[in-house]
């Protein structure tokens, strides 16, 4: 018997790894620059996974229209504030498993981190010679909701995304 095959992961650990945070922040970059946005500050993609890995706010980017924003969004909380204000103690608790997810996005080609500027630049899959990757079933929605992400974000300055999210940065 091997230590991998004595391994056991519960859904925890499926869900909330750097492999799956690499993609998410990826798609986030990607979403980012779709309108022509440069880069992305590293700042914010601190923010994708306490958004995505928590249920109530997940559901409720994957609910919201992509045209629509992230000040429409936030607004959907106005009567359970505490769900909004509860994202800063998730990036907290989830930086390191954010700084590992930008790790594996920039060991694996997906992101290119500028350590000058602080910032990373997402790269398209034509450009990676790399086909799609295929998802299991239960994390289809995570792609497009951190697409979506990136887009609004990309709508509104640093200050703008930390004043609405209630985050400090």
């Amino acid at each position: 018997m091997t230590a991998l095959s004595t391994l056991r992961l519960n859904e925890l650990d499926i869900v909330q790894n750097p492999a799956i945070g690499a993609y998410l922040i990826w798609q986030f970059a990607l979403g980012y620059q779709e309108d022509g946005a440069a880069e992305v500050p590293i700042p914010l993609a601190f923010l994708v996974l306490p958004m995505l890995l928590h249920r109530q706010t997940f559901d409720e980017v994957a609910s919201t229209r992509k045209a629509s924003g992230l000040p429409l969004f936030a607004a959907k909380f106005d009567k359970e504030r505490e769900i909004l204000m509860g994202i800063h103690g998730r990036a907290m608790q989830l930086r390191p498993l954010s700084l590992q997810s930008i790790g594996v996005a920039a060991t694996s080609k997906l992101v290119l981190i500028d350590y000058d500027t602080a910032q990373i630049h997402g790269y398209p899959l034509d450009l990676l010679d790399a086909p799609k990757p295929k998802l299991p079933e239960r994390l289809k929605g995570f792609a497009s909701a951190a697409d979506k992400v990136g887009y609004w974000f990309s709508k509104l300055g640093l200050a703008q995304v930390a004043s609405t999210l209630r985050v400090d940065f």
